[in-house]
């Protein structure tokens, strides 16, 4: 059983706890959705009503090791301000003189917020003297970060070689995500529906694998559909696809047939010559894409037979956008899609990340079940895997 913040003594204690802060920004760098800030509130607020003093550290996008204005925690202090009582100061560095000094001279009931620790490379290398640095800014080391648990980086994984089980525990809203997919997998209301996008299937190929026994129907959109339409053998164009998994997605598809789940593929799609709003767009049949056009969202036939398929759903597990959403122009089957599922007279789980802004940008999110705050994270508990972050926080002698 994981540990929970509740399981230890955290009184009076310097608190360190790893947030996911990495909310999508507009051009305009401003958050479009701090759902992911939100879920961190209230373990937040468990530590300052147990009189600790709170620091705060997260990534937010990929800089690579390097500092990037537009990518500082800046942001996301000024919201964190407005949700929390006491004003959150936000120091200069990862772990510098500032951070230092700032840390040193926090108290009780007080919130300090490192810079993004991507700015540091040890942190994505899984550095252990970074960690050790990290872990010395706190007595109690706390991991609320769903959404990075299945990365094993510094603040995640190497960092608990410092803490043993009475200084170390899962936040309120990391258990909550293990409990509920845990949960899900084990026992759905059927029919049990699968919705799964995204660009590539080789970053879900063994969540399929493993859905397929457990789910009624699979239905496929996205990039990734193009490599199962591949497969069937239709010219695709100039679409996406994974030549080095075409046979694999043949086998994904036999096996559905063995099992007896329903499996459903883009019928139709918005087919344009570049990825691009100022591109021109047509409609048409999956079997009649131009050459050198490529396929860039579902079509209204798909959205259509979509719909059709999640008519009797009990239970909805969608992971992944049905095209290039961020485009407005192939957008809509993805907000259609969402729009669907929100209606629905089932219990609706949206995996996080690119499906959970979707979600955020359609107006559903109050409709859903349960949104995840992390998509890959969630994808991998589907798998059965034992994510990095979260296997130190169990208790020894339950492993």
């Amino acid at each position: 059983m994981v540990r929970s913040v509740r399981d230890i003594d955290i009184e009076g204690k310097r608190v360190f706890i790893r947030c996911d802060f990495n909310v999508p920004l507009d051009d305009f760098l401003n958050i479009t959705d701090d759902r992911r800030i939100k879920s961190a509130i209230p373990t937040i607020k468990y530590c300052l009503d147990h009189n600790c003093a709170v620091i705060l550290a997260s990534h937010l996008g990929r800089p690579g090791g390097n500092y990037d204005e537009k990518l500082s925690m800046k942001i996301v202090q000024k919201r964190l301000t407005r949700l929390l009582v006491p004003d959150v100061e936000l120091s200069h560095d990862v772990l510098g003189s500032d951070t230092m000094e700032k840390a040193k001279n926090l108290k009780n009931g007080e919130v300090l917020l490192l810079e993004n620790l991507r700015f540091e490379k040890g942190e994505t290398k899984n550095d252990p003297e970074f960690a050790k640095k990290l872990a010395d800014l706190g007595e109690i080391y706390i991991n609320d970060a769903f959404g990075v648990c299945h990365r094993a980086h510094a603040s995640v994984e190497a960092i608990t070689n410092f803490f043993d089980e009475d200084h170390s525990a899962a936040g309120f809203l990391l258990l909550k995500e293990i409990n509920f997919s845990r949960n899900l997998l084990k026992n759905p209301s059927r029919p049990f529906i699968a919705v799964v996008g995204g660009s590539k299937v080789s970053g879900k190929l063994q969540a399929l694998r493993n859905l397929l026994p457990r789910v009624d129907k699979l239905l496929i959109g996205g990039g990734m559909a193009f490599t199962f339409l591949k497969a069937q053998g239709i010219d695709i164009g100039n679409s996406l696809v994974e030549e080095d998994l075409v046979e694999e997605a043949d086998l994904v598809m036999k096996r559905a047939r063995e099992l007896g789940v329903k499996l459903y593929l883009p019928v139709d799609v918005v087919a344009a010559q570049t990825c691009s709003q100022d591109s021109t767009m047509k409609f048409v049949t999956t079997q009649e894409i131009p050459k050198g056009w490529m396929g860039l969202d579902i079509g209204p036939a798909t959205t259509r037979l979509f719909r059709e398929a999640l008519n009797d759903a009990q239970t909805i597990l969608w992971n992944g956008p049905m095209g290039v959403f961020e485009i407005p122009k192939f957008s809509r089957g993805s907000t259609q899609m969402s729009h669907t599922i929100a209606e629905a007279h089932a219990t609706t789980v949206v995996g996080g990340g690119d499906t959970a802004d979707v979600v955020a940008r359609s107006g559903d999110a109050d409709d859903m079940a349960f949104i995840s705050t992390g998509g890959g994270a969630s994808l991998e508990l589907i798998e059965g895997k034992e994510l990095p972050g979260v296997k130190p926080l169990y208790n020894k002698d339950e492993d």
